[in-house]
């Protein structure tokens, strides 16, 4: 396939190399258009620090340590079902896996940390 043959969409942009936990070279953004873009990292500073601020109050061990790659392939993509009962929301996750106990427990520590009356306006 020559650039000619390439949709149009794509033709501005080099093919995507695999990234590796090495590799820290920056991207080109990934649509042609400043405000998506804007948007699109906005986003993704957004997850980022949702998984920094999960890793440091509601994991610990290996889990706590781990790079987000590793936080998205094993708990992020949890086979679970959300139910309610009882005026209550109940998770359950599936027995066979692997990380069933570790995502228990940062749930029960998500859960003390809204009992315990954590006042969001002392946050700078």
């Amino acid at each position: 396939m020559t650039t000619a043959d390439t949709p149009r969409s794509r033709a501005n942009h080099p093919p995507a190399a695999s990234p590796t936990s090495q590799d820290r070279t920056p991207r080109p953004l990934p649509l042609p258009h400043f405000p998506v873009n804007a948007a699109w990292l906005e986003l993704s500073l957004a997850a980022i620090d949702l998984l920094a601020w999960t890793r440091t109050l509601l994991l610990d061990g290996d889990l706590a340590a781990a790079e987000s790659k590793k936080l998205r392939y094993r708990l992020l993509p949890v086979a679970d079902r959300l139910t309610r009962g009882g005026r209550r929301l109940h998770l359950r996750i599936t027995r066979t896996w692997p990380w069933r106990n570790e995502l228990a427990v940062a749930f029960h520590r998500l859960a003390a940390l809204n009992r315990s009356g954590f006042d969001r306006d002392s946050i700078p």
